[in-house]
């Protein structure tokens, strides 16, 4: 299942100071807000953004699991950023039930990728699982 994305853009540049609220030399909150304002449009509703240490995490609303996409610049090259869904697995445990996430995130996965590909913003374009080791 596909959760990982990464790809290069000088579109999203660090707000002055953003790091102050995530770690030093981390930030993406350009590309969160970016998501934040795309994804309603293709039926998924974003509850808020939020500073985490490793970057920017947009909490979406829904009601069967938690489901969030996690931003932030991505040290393998300059200008590259690293959106990660999760939850990154095909079930989640909620009290007694096991979910099946997997129609939800490769949707998720599905419009982000749209939404990338449309913005002409993004450019080397390359999904992978939590599994796959990058190098």
């Amino acid at each position: 299942m596909r959760t990982h994305v990464e790809f290069v853009s000088t579109h999203f540049p660090a707000y002055p100071e953003e790091d102050e609220g995530v770690n030093p030399d981390r930030f993406g909150k350009r590309l969160a807000e970016f998501f934040a304002a795309e994804l309603p449009k293709h039926g998924f509703s974003v509850a808020f953004i939020a500073a985490e240490d490793w970057g920017w995490l947009v909490e979406l609303e829904n009601p069967a699991f938690p489901l969030w996409v996690g931003c932030g610049n991505y040290d393998e090259k300059p200008n590259a950023f690293l959106c990660f869904i999760e939850p990154s697995k095909p079930f989640v445990r909620k009290w007694f039930s096991k979910i099946d996430t997997t129609q939800k995130i490769e949707g998720l996965a599905t419009i982000m990728n749209a939404i990338l590909l449309a913005s002409d913003k993004v450019y080397e374009l390359k999904w992978w699982t939590k599994d796959e080791v990058q190098t």
